[in-house]
């Protein structure tokens, strides 16, 4: 069965370009982990195509050969961040269908070209001072994130409520320093869920 990870820098996780099985040091490789651990007689192959600073149209630009060309089983998506944060300095906002559009192009194409599961994680702002103000684009894209979600994925993880429930006993910084990319227990937390998700889709 193949997995395939798709997403920005918090799919990277710091991944070796090199070698499309090497899932890095992020969720990806915890959640392959438990999944092994999970399915001990299945044969599994996990490809990690996540790319640091990616956003939505940068998805959509390399999804033929990235994404479509390796006919996976299963195809996990999260994205999104960036498509607030690179645009957070003078505020100069994505528009909200252009995110949507370019998103939707890419789910689309899954469903046309492959007989992929789709698992979409939203995404996601741990509480941070610094960033609070990513909230005025943030939230909106995550509605559309969800919108898609209902339409195209089979399986859907609520990043951002859930690091919000998971905020009220431990500090936000404990799952991720700088509000975006995750600790080693917050790609933990992640892959925990991610577990739960690859179940569904299984069924």
């Amino acid at each position: 069965m193949k997995i395939l990870f798709q997403g920005d820098s918090i799919t990277d996780a710091g991944r070796d370009r090199s070698d499309p099985h090497d899932l890095g040091n992020g969720y990806p490789k915890y959640a392959a982990e438990a999944i092994r651990n999970a399915y001990p007689k299945t044969e599994f192959e996990f490809f990690d195509l996540g790319i640091g600073g990616d956003r939505a149209e940068s998805l959509l630009a390399r999804w033929e050969e990235d994404a479509i060309a390796f006919r996976p089983d299963v195809t996990s998506i999260l994205i999104g961040i960036n498509d607030t944060w690179h645009r957070a300095e003078n505020q100069n906002w994505m528009p909200h269908d252009y995110f949507e559009s370019c998103y939707r192009s890419c789910l689309e194409a899954l469903k046309i070209k492959t007989n992929t599961k789709i698992i979409i994680l939203e995404q996601f702002l741990c509480s941070t001072e610094d960033k609070s103000f990513f909230r005025y684009d943030l939230d909106p894209k995550i509605q559309i994130t969800r919108k898609l979600a209902r339409e195209y994925a089979d399986a859907f993880i609520p990043l951002d409520g859930i690091f919000a429930a998971h905020s009220i006993d431990r500090d936000p910084t404990y799952w991720a320093a700088d509000g975006v990319h995750p600790t080693v227990e917050g790609a933990k937390l992640i892959a925990g869920y991610y577990l739960e998700a690859f179940r569904k889709v299984l069924l």
